[in-house]
């Protein structure tokens, strides 16, 4: 590790420590001078604002060498841009609008499991209502079980509804799922959840924005909604009132420029008028699948998806001209090709080289010098 990189390390978890994540007095001062630079003005004193004066008479109290190493007895590591590890999709965060709760790309990100977080570049992010109905849960759980299944990271923020449905069903498909907290990565909030995210930080990975010990604040579950969303490369929508966080998620994937996908609920259902909401202006795409969901994700070529068909019947697989004849030709009693070319409204000989084609599929059968249907039309093809 280079000295250059360990210092702007510690550099950012001190400045970490003094504001909220999201802070954009501190973005912007790091995106145009750096974090150390930053750093060592402060602490010089060289701020001239009641902001920069306010930072750096916190930033006498932060210890970052102390809480690098308390952090790491704990389980935690902190991964910053210029680690091999850092996600770099996060870095557009940059470039986007901020919402009124912040924005920029975090300092750095928190983090407790095995999986690396440059690893997390094929995900999906899966959010929705907290007080999420049994289809919600469901839908959210069956979309995420089937992009794990293909090999997509499942993101989410640990939350109980459709956040928990969603890790649950990245596991139940075998796949890998990352969790996002408003709280310190070494926190468990909910405390329902304790035995998941457990699992995620010894078998996955658990991530955070909030420094250590940092508390569930409800401004921070809106700022660690960005980092949700530029984690991945698309973010699912599954149930959202008319006013709902999900929504928040939404509007950071619109500013990022990445897909928002809305999942529909019944028309009557108050918990999907958000989502609704979203498609009926146009700001979202409709998705019913996993399937669904990665034809709008993956490159092009990664994932190829099937259009949904009924089953197949004669008619798929026959000619205009076959189906005009076959149309004409009577289910009971026979009738002779000239009858049959009368119905159809075609000439006898086209009409007579039809007949013999549709009996070789066992469709007619002669019956002297007649036809008669034999089979019902409806019935599979078997070949023609």
């Amino acid at each position: 590790m280079s000295g250059d990189l360990e210092a702007d390390r510690l550099a950012r978890l001190a400045l970490a420590r003094t504001r909220e994540p999201g802070d954009l007095w501190l973005a912007h001062g790091v995106a145009e001078i750096g974090a150390v630079d930053l750093y060592e003005h402060l602490r010089a004193g060289r701020g001239r604002t009641d902001t920069a004066e306010e930072v750096a008479a916190r930033l006498a109290e932060v210890e970052p060498e102390r809480d690098l190493e308390r952090a790491r007895r704990l389980g935690l590591r902190f991964v910053v841009p210029g680690d091999e590890e850092w996600p770099t999709q996060v870095d557009d965060l940059e470039f986007a609008e901020p919402g009124t709760e912040g924005g920029g790309v975090p300092l750095g990100l928190w983090a407790a499991g095995p999986r690396r977080l440059d690893q997390l570049g094929r995900s999906v992010a899966i959010v929705g209502a907290r007080s999420c109905t049994t289809y919600g849960g469901d839908v959210a759980a069956e979309i995420a079980a089937g992009c794990a299944a293909a090999g997509w990271t499942v993101v989410s923020g640990g939350a109980v509804g459709v956040d928990v449905a969603a890790h649950r069903g990245a596991l139940a498909g075998g796949g890998p799922t990352a969790a996002v907290l408003a709280c310190g990565a070494d926190r468990v909030y909910p405390r329902a959840h304790e035995q998941l995210l457990g699992h995620l930080s010894s078998e996955h990975v658990v991530l955070s924005e909030t420094v250590p010990g940092g508390a569930p604040f409800k401004h921070r579950f809106l700022t660690r909604n960005r980092v949700i969303v530029a984690l991945a490369r698309g973010t699912v929508v599954v149930e959202a009132a008319a006013r709902s966080g999900a929504l928040n998620s939404a509007g950071w994937a619109a500013r990022l420029h990445r897909p928002v996908l809305g999942v529909p609920g019944p028309v009557t259902s108050a918990t999907s008028e958000g989502v609704h909401g979203l498609l009926r202006s146009g700001r979202a795409t409709l998705v019913t699948s996993s399937e669904d969901v990665l034809d709008v994700v993956a490159g092009l070529g990664e994932h190829g998806v099937d259009e949904p068909r009924g089953p197949e019947r004669v008619a798929d697989r026959l000619s205009p001209r076959q189906r005009r004849v076959l149309e004409a030709v009577p289910a009971v009693r026979a009738a002779g090709v000239d009858s049959i070319a009368r119905v159809a409204g075609l000439g006898v000989p086209e009409v007579a080289a039809a007949l013999q084609e549709l009996a070789g599929g066992d469709l007619v059968q002669p019956d002297g010098d007649q036809w008669r249907l034999a089979r019902r039309p409806g019935e599979e093809v078997r070949s023609l």
